[in-house]
């Protein structure tokens, strides 16, 4: 059974940092692109990062492009998002999500991901 558990959400001010990880397990990571996605209240579900199998090739929206950085430990099962300078339009329920395949190259789209985590809580004050 494929689990994905999201952890590292909680309350930070603007300008704060956090670091989301995502343990996975139930499949063999080395063949799967990972990504994070997000849902703000009352908005659509849109993808924040995305990193291919190796870890050679990611992805970012414009919003986070210098301030988040994705990352991967395949020996530990884990998919890591580093988040620096947040701001309040950084408030959203944190997903990551698995894609069979992916060699440099991942999708930023979440019709690509079969395998989804249950979210973890960033809320960021001012």
């Amino acid at each position: 059974q494929v689990q994905l558990v999201e952890s590292g959400g909680g309350s930070v001010q603007a300008g704060g940092s956090l670091r989301l990880s995502c343990t996975v397990s139930g499949l063999n990571l080395d063949d799967y692109a990972l990504a994070w996605f997000r849902r703000a209240p009352g908005k659509e579900r849109e993808a924040v990062s995305c990193i291919d199998l190796s870890g050679g090739e990611t992805r970012y929206i414009d919003s986070v492009k210098g301030r988040f950085t994705i990352s991967r430990d395949n020996a530990k099962y884990t998919l890591y998002l580093q988040m620096n300078n947040v701001n309040d339009e950084d408030t959203a329920m944190y997903y990551c999500a698995a894609s069979y395949g992916g060699s440099q190259w991942c999708a930023m789209l979440p019709g690509n991901y079969n395998d989804w985590g249950q979210g973890t809580q960033v809320t960021v004050s001012s």
